[in-house]
């Protein structure tokens, strides 16, 4: 990792980059792209890919259609990580020619900036190129490692600056674009895309995409393999494999009510469908907001829809985020305290309020833990400074929860309906744009401090967004379906309540999450075997509280639940439920080495976002 003078020398940026955001100037470049939008701005992308299963590689022709921002410019500088490029063109309506380009060396972080010289009157590029086996934003994955065991599956993560694995392009959320693409595959395959997909499509291996709406880069999304699709309701639908369509279908159900009551609150869906795919455990995310098409994890399949916060979350990034997004990735609150929000208020008017409050609970509980152990000031802040970082670092509970904390402080503040109206007012007013803090701070200054003084002041919103430390009048949510766990938690753990006197017939997953987050260590080992033994944890099906389970009973030298944690951490790529157990086994040097003998197996069934996290786990020093 390069020290960050040398990244502001690079961007041509200056030491004024880390003076107070009032007291800087407006930041026309993203230091996590060679791009610069201020010369050359992708207007339009066109695709021609191939998906090759057998080398792992997708190759093809990518083509931007550019708008010469500074009619001087003489060289487009687009972003690559590991492509091979073959070849490069430059013209103007439809004629292209040959032109001289450059692959400078790579950046641990950044990739290969690749510069094309642009004769002038060039208004277009067209690349040839390949992927690389070790793509960061492609897993491959073999018939083995699918819920049905038949065939190959590909799917893309292109967020947050992964996009460039796989496009040479500008990648940047500065940049919006629409695409379209083409895309040959084995013939028994589907691809689908973040795009207008035909839920009855021949399938014949040539599958055509259109993405009318700019979005940015890492929005593009790519996946193929053997799925089918079930219609949930008129806008609504899922995309799995055939074992696990009917499940997917029933537990998303209510997809299409969440829809319906979202544009009630905050506007209309601009998206046209929202579909979700429901890829195979491996996927390294509980979910991926890629409009249209929703990539979502089965770890979700609860059977009992108590994890379907998700599919709200990723519904509501279609307007915060997909409709709406941060242009710089310090600034990733704008995309995720927002949607935090949101999903919250959807959890409450879909399933009612002990719900959201359960759910907001959880959350708020996430926020201290995390809040508790981040070394770095600023990444406790909705303002972290990532320059010459990469940008997966920010993937916190802080620009989620603490962001969302914020805007639940506005509501309390200003009142539900005066609130709503102005989120609204702010989607409609900035739709299909990319935005940074300040844009959003003046526009809220404007339009809701101005209009109703003396509720909030300047000072205190500053709080929020800049200091490490949350203000002191931050209303911490609570649930009384949690207060009730509380209470035969505490009870068993004080004796006065017997493992078979623990009244959970009616808890939920959340409440079994809430249960075992608040497990304190030193537990005697008889009472965690009773425990055990009485709900079959161990044995559970459930891997939301298989994990909590592990994590709970590794904190507590517990040792029969290794064998059953050396199969979860092969089988579940999930970053959310594996890296807990990972944490609480590397505490120890027999722990460290036990997980250091799975991730050796596991490792090629990971996610490479996946990988690169374990192995910042392991590679520490246990302490």
């Amino acid at each position: 990792m390069f020290r960050t003078s040398l990244l502001l020398s690079i961007l041509g940026l200056s030491a004024c980059s880390l003076l107070p955001p009032s007291m800087q100037p407006p930041v026309k470049r993203d230091p996590h792209s060679y791009a610069d939008p201020s010369l050359f701005r992708t207007e339009h992308l066109k695709l021609d890919l191939r998906v090759d299963f057998a080398r792992r590689v997708i190759d093809g022709t990518a083509e931007l259609l550019l708008k010469r921002v500074d009619p001087t410019a003489q060289t487009l500088v687009l972003d690559t990580r590991d492509l091979d490029i073959l070849s490069v063109e430059a013209g103007s309506s439809g004629r292209y020619a040959e032109t001289r380009w450059r692959l400078a060396p790579r950046d641990k972080i950044l990739g290969s900036a690749l510069a094309i010289a642009m004769p002038a009157g060039a208004d277009r590029v067209r690349i040839r190129y390949a992927t690389r086996p070790e793509a960061s934003g492609l897993q491959w994955l073999t018939p083995a490692q699918t819920a049905d065991k038949k065939h190959p599956f590909l799917f893309t993560q292109s967020q947050a600056i992964h996009a460039r694995s796989w496009i040479p392009l500008q990648d940047t959320p500065m940049v919006r674009a629409p695409y379209e693409a083409r895309v040959h595959t084995p013939k028994r395959l589907l691809a689908v895309m973040s795009a207008e997909n035909t839920p009855d499509t021949r399938r014949d291996g040539d599958y055509r995409f259109r993405m009318p709406q700019p979005i940015p880069s890492y929005l593009i999304a790519l996946a193929v393999g053997d799925i089918e699709f079930r219609a949930i309701g008129p806008r609504t639908g899922v995309y799995a494999e055939r074992s696990v369509i009917q499940a997917a279908a029933k537990e998303f159900e209510d997809t299409e009510k969440m829809l319906v009551r979202t544009e009630a609150l905050f506007g209309p869906y601009h998206w046209g469908r929202y579909d979700l795919l429901i890829l195979p455990p491996s996927f390294p995310y509980g979910g991926m907001e890629n409009p249209r098409l929703t990539f979502a994890t089965p770890t979700i399949i609860a059977g009992d829809k108590s994890l379907v916060s998700l599919v709200a979350h990723e519904l509501a990034h279609s307007w915060s985020g997909n409709l709406v997004t941060n242009a710089v990735w310090d600034d990733f609150w704008l995309n995720e305290g927002f949607t935090t929000h949101l999903t919250y208020r959807i959890m409450e008017e879909v399933y009612g309020k002990d719900q959201g409050a359960q759910e907001r609970a959880l959350g708020a509980n996430d926020l201290k833990d995390t809040l508790a152990n981040t070394g770095l000031a600023s990444d406790k802040t909705l303002a972290p400074r990532l320059a010459g970082r990469d940008p997966d670092e920010n993937v916190t509970n802080v620009p989620y929860e603490r962001g969302a904390l914020f805007l639940a402080y506005l509501e309390d503040k200003f009142g539900r309906a005066t609130f709503d109206a102005f989120i609204r007012q702010w989607f409609d007013a900035h739709a299909f744009q990319s935005v940074r803090n300040q844009d959003f701070l003046d526009y809220m200054d404007r339009e809701l401090l101005a209009k109703h003084p003396g509720v909030v002041s300047q000072a205190k919103v500053n709080e929020w967004i800049y200091s490490p430390t949350l203000p002191e009048d931050a209303v911490w949510p609570v649930s009384d379906a949690f207060a009730r766990v509380d209470a035969q938690r505490e009870g068993w753990l004080a004796g006065n309540i017997s493992v078979a006197q623990l009244d959970t017939k009616s808890w939920t997953t959340r409440q079994w999450q809430y249960f075992f987050d608040k497990m304190p260590t030193g537990i005697d080992q008889q009472m965690l075997l009773d425990l055990d033994d009485r709900f079959s944890l161990t044995r559970t099906q459930n891997p939301v509280i298989a994990s909590r389970w592990y994590r709970a009973a590794l904190a507590n030298d517990y040792s029969p639940v290794y064998p059953a944690i050396d199969g979860y951490l092969r089988r579940i790529g999930r970053m959310l439920l594996i890296r807990p157990i990972y944490q609480e086994l590397a505490r120890t040097e027999d722990g460290r080495a036990f997980a250091r003998d799975i991730f050796a197996e596991a490792r090629a069934g990971y996610h490479p976002i996946a990988q690169e996290m374990v192995a910042k786990i392991l590679e520490t020093p246990a302490p």
